[in-house]
């Protein structure tokens, strides 16, 4: 027989996690009221179920800002979600704000959210340089291709948002703004996504 919640725990628990008030029903009836257990219960069906969240639309979310104390950097993100509901959360703006700040600190800077983003010309560029470079070395053309696939590997990985450490490498254990974002994600039970920013410089 399962366990009877009252709707205030279901309200206080959904305030809390950002989940839908009938997963928070459900979580409180298989923790037996216990509303620690319900929210380890809602976070790991958030991780489960993150990936097929994907491609749901996301029609809500914040433009978050970051202007470094100096004056000279400033950064605009835009973060998406499912629901208004999460695009008031503290925890999700808290999140797009520190997206904003890894934008405005990382060196090198990002110059696309992820790297399907990155123009095929821009790609082929970077290649014809990076192979010219090796051939002038005078390594023998199946090494320069080697060589050239790793850096460009590497390349994309550097200049792509999602694929960068945050900068604030110690309070996020090292973990990329892709993983960072994952985690968002399963903890507000809606798909999140950064569609697109902008990182002012003076006189850049």
């Amino acid at each position: 027989m399962s366990t009877e919640v009252s709707a205030g725990d279901v309200k206080s628990l959904r305030e809390r996690t950002g989940a839908g008030m009938m997963d928070c029903k459900a979580a409180l009836e298989e923790a037996g009221g216990d509303t620690d257990k319900a929210v380890e219960l809602l976070r790991v069906k958030g991780q489960a179920s993150a990936a097929k969240r994907s491609g749901r639309s996301t029609g809500e979310g914040v433009v978050a800002s970051y202007i470094h104390a100096t004056g000279k950097v400033g950064v605009l993100v835009e973060v998406q979600c499912e629901t208004d509901f999460v695009a008031r959360n503290d925890e999700f703006r808290e999140f797009a704000r520190e997206v904003a700040v890894h934008i405005a600190g990382a060196s090198p800077a990002a110059q696309y959210v992820g790297t399907e983003e990155i123009p095929d010309e821009a790609r082929e560029a970077e290649k014809d340089v990076l192979a010219k470079t090796a051939k002038e070395d005078g390594k023998p053309d199946d090494i320069v291709e080697k060589v050239v696939g790793g850096q460009i590997a590497k390349w994309e990985r550097e200049i792509a948002l999602l694929e960068q450490e945050h900068i604030n490498a110690e309070r996020y254990e090292g973990k990329t703004i892709e993983e960072l974002r994952a985690e968002i994600a399963a903890k507000m039970g809606e798909n999140i996504t950064i569609t697109r920013f902008v990182r002012f410089v003076v006189g850049e």
